[in-house]
């Protein structure tokens, strides 16, 4: 699933580590979220665009809309 999610962390300036502690998954999750290879489940999505303030959608746009904010 296209995403976001790399340049929304790099903004920050986390490590892929400390973006997985503060939404309570593993270091590998993140590495498949930004590789593209793992899509988040519903609850996951909703726990990084909380934590980043965006809407969902600003990390991971829908592919028949127009995406809302991305890096």
């Amino acid at each position: 699933m296209k995403n976001g999610l790399r340049g929304y962390r790099t903004h920050r300036g986390l490590s892929q580590l400390e973006l997985a502690d503060a939404v309570e998954v593993t270091r590998q999750s993140i590495i498949a979220m930004e590789a593209e290879k793992y899509a988040p489940s519903l609850p996951m999505a909703y726990r990084l665009a909380a934590y980043f303030n965006v809407p969902v959608e600003a990390i991971f746009p829908n592919p028949w809309r127009e995406a809302v904010t991305s890096f």
